[in-house]
């Protein structure tokens, strides 16, 4: 009966012990960097065949005079030469420096006004009932729409670029956070309510990271509606006092009818638009996603 007893005494400490060693080793190998090669075969490589994949295109189509009028299809070429003389005239930086200033500050204002609203319709049921169908439609209305009556209201100045933005932002960040909290498991909530988590301070520790990943879905449409928005604004609202961002830079270059000059400014709008993503969502996502164990190096 003694050994037994001791053989199971014993291969309980060796399932303990390969435990232990099991545990230890998937720490160390979520620990363990990335290999540069690793990272740049599975990251930076692909988009960069892509890119290279889409000049090649674009030059082909140009060469063997698929489209051979330049006034429609310019080649990368003439595109180049359009963006090295706007840096070399100091105007590049300043063309994106007016729309990504307006952009982050108008989503800075949209996040202050989406994030309470989004709690409030969230958690107060008539509230819910009451605008949430409201939400649901702005953010289905195209952008555009607002900025004939932000002109009327307001005058072409930038405060009208404001509003476009937050029409246009607003209810993306709301109703991402609203999509958060519904899928909270009603056990945090209970649990929070046993320690005595409670009105704010309830919301605050228990639903804000609860519904991290909604919320942070919902930033970064968010961000996607303030940027289309800006662009809208800027298009349509042209005024030399408001200076000249990315937006009219490509009403510039259509009223010229300079099509290198149209490519310089799709091409600016979608690097920015990437370049937000990539700096400040995309990490913010993965770190959201790496709390939550969701997400393992390998």
């Amino acid at each position: 009966m003694a050994s037994t007893d001791s053989t199971t005494v014993a291969k309980d400490g060796n399932d303990l012990a390969g435990l232990e060693a099991g545990l230890d080793a998937l720490e160390s190998r979520q620990t363990l960097r990335t290999p540069f090669r690793q990272t740049f075969v599975q990251k930076i490589l692909p988009p960069v065949l892509a890119i290279t994949l889409v000049l090649a295109v674009w030059q082909a189509l140009v060469s063997f005079k698929v489209v051979d009028d330049p006034t429609k299809l310019p080649a990368p070429s003439a595109v180049w030469d359009v963006v090295r003389t706007a840096w070399l005239q100091g105007e590049l930086l300043d063309y994106i420096w007016t729309s990504v200033s307006r952009g982050l500050l108008g989503f800075l204002f949209a996040l202050l006004i989406g994030t309470p609203l989004g709690l409030i319709v969230a958690r107060v049921k008539f509230v819910r009932a009451a605008i949430g169908p409201i939400l649901s439609g702005l953010q289905s209305l195209p952008s555009v729409a607002w900025v004939p009556p932000a002109v009327i209201w307001l005058g072409l100045n930038n405060s009208m670029m404001y509003a476009v933005i937050l029409l246009g932002a607003v209810p993306s960040i709301a109703n991402g956070l609203v999509s958060g909290v519904d899928q909270v498991d009603p056990l945090f909530l209970r649990a929070g309510r046993t320690l005595g988590a409670t009105g704010l301070k309830g919301t605050w520790h228990i639903v804000l990271p609860a519904a991290l990943p909604g919320y942070v879905a919902g930033l970064k449409q968010g961000w996607a509606f303030s940027w289309r928005s800006l662009m809208a604004a800027e298009i349509i609202a042209s005024f030399p006092d408001l200076g000249v961002g990315l937006g009219q830079l490509l009403e510039n270059g259509r009223n010229a009818s300079d099509m290198a000059m149209v490519f310089e400014a799709i091409l600016l709008i979608l690097i920015v638009g990437i370049a937000i993503d990539l700096l400040i969502f995309s990490p913010l996502e993965r770190w959201v996603l790496r709390s939550r164990g969701l997400l393992v190096k390998s």
